[in-house]
């Protein structure tokens, strides 16, 4: 077994994927206005995370579990995304995904780029239906932070060896975390205390910064 080089972390809606799952959910549930709205608040950390989910989560009530195969059709990987993860492997990386968002889309869209290791939301589904809750842990900034690090653990890695890139409010405490922190196309708070920036759809930037930095090029 050849020995991991490093890490990449990165969120998933509006990063992985040019969507925010939850908006595309809401839609179907005839609430995506409301629901947007409060993706929006939350990503520019006005609102608590934990709140907004529960909240947003809500308006899916009574929506047939079958919602996920018609959601799923509509996401898109942003550009370099699978290009970005076979270049990472190919050096020697893991690549994981901790997100606000899902199981039920993002286990695919990892399985689909090669990803792994995952971190999201369960939806409750009771015969068939959501329920309008989550259950298990909400993935909440904290929770992104604690699965960078225990998977640098797992690998036998030090932070510094680690990236991590995100959008999102929720995402900054493992951006700042990180050896590499990345704003990713990101909300205004989060440009402003990222150490690095990307600010074109691009994943395959993250290279870029990843040859820029000298410990990463012995």
């Amino acid at each position: 077994m050849s020995e991991v080089k490093g890490l990449l972390v990165m969120d998933v809606d509006s990063t992985l994927v040019q969507e925010e799952v939850i908006d595309l959910l809401g839609e179907e549930a005839g609430v995506g206005q409301k629901v947007a709205e409060i993706t929006e608040r939350a990503m520019r950390g006005e609102l608590d995370f934990r709140q907004a989910l529960n909240e947003r989560v809500a308006t899916l009530k009574g929506l047939p579990e079958s919602i996920f195969d018609k959601v799923y059709a509509r996401i898109h990987f942003n550009k370099g995304a699978k290009e970005l993860v076979d270049e990472l492997h190919a050096r020697g990386f893991k690549v994981g995904l901790v997100s606000g968002g899902f199981h039920e889309t993002v286990d695919r869209l990892a399985v689909e780029a090669g990803i792994d290791y995952v971190k999201a939301n369960h939806l409750e589904v009771v015969d068939g239906v959501l329920t309008g809750k989550v259950y298990g842990d909400i993935v909440t900034k904290d929770v992104k932070v604690a699965k960078l690090k225990d998977w640098a653990a797992e690998n036998g890695l030090e932070l510094s060896q680690t990236i991590a890139m995100g959008d999102g409010a929720n995402d900054l405490p493992m951006i700042k975390t990180a050896g590499i922190g990345i704003a990713f196309c990101a909300k205004p708070i989060v440009r402003e205390q990222a150490p690095y920036q990307i600010t074109e759809p691009d994943l395959y930037k993250v290279i870029d910064n990843l040859d820029g930095v000298k410990k990463y090029n012995r």
